[in-house]
């Protein structure tokens, strides 16, 4: 099962903004601060690379895993773009309770994305886990603000994925078979 083709790093132009911000800021912190600030911010993300490493592996083979494990007709059915108001359900709630931090979330809506959910459904999936996010508001929100607070928050937050999710669907756009007769189509090589 191959991927999406990558783009090189040298013409991403995400990775080029994050970099020229990085070695800016970079530059800022040695002219300010000097070489001692500088070798102790460098040490300190280091350790940061070493913490978040390890749980981005693990977000991107669960997703790798959740590609394998689900035939897309399986996603295609329950969230893909003819699933109706029922997929964009199915997403919310999927997104409310799935727990993890964004390198555990955004692997696994990348890989329903590529296996046959549509981009509401996908958008419905990452706007629940953003504003309802039950095992947050369990562990932090309930802690801090009480449960009335909690219950108010995620009830008033409940028709927000749904209507994002609405909203992706009537948005122009490609559809799924339309990327998928894109995909058989053969690829110009760089340079051609």
């Amino acid at each position: 099962m191959a991927g999406p083709k990558r783009q090189p790093l040298h013409k991403d132009v995400g990775f080029l903004f994050i970099l020229v911000l990085s070695v800016g800021a970079a530059i800022g912190v040695y002219v300010r601060d000097g070489w001692e600030r500088f070798a102790q911010i460098l040490r300190d993300d280091a350790v940061l690379w070493l913490t978040v490493l390890p749980k981005v592996a693990a977000g991107v083979l669960v997703a790798a895993f959740l590609r394998i494990l689900l035939p897309k007709e399986v996603v295609a059915r329950w969230i893909g773009e003819r699933s109706g108001l029922r997929g964009l359900f199915v997403a919310t709630l999927a997104g409310a309770i799935i727990p993890g931090g964004p390198m555990t979330i955004f692997p696994i809506a990348t890989a329903l994305y590529l296996s046959g959910a549509d981009r509401g459904s996908t958008i419905a999936f990452i706007t629940a886990w953003l504003t309802i996010g039950i095992n947050r508001a369990i562990v932090w929100e309930l802690s801090f603000f009480g449960a009335e607070f909690v219950i108010l928050r995620t009830l008033i937050s409940l028709p927000v994925p749904i209507l994002c999710g609405l909203a992706a669907r009537m948005l122009p756009g490609r559809t799924e078979e339309q990327r998928a007769a894109d995909k058989k189509k053969p690829r110009p090589e760089i340079g051609e």
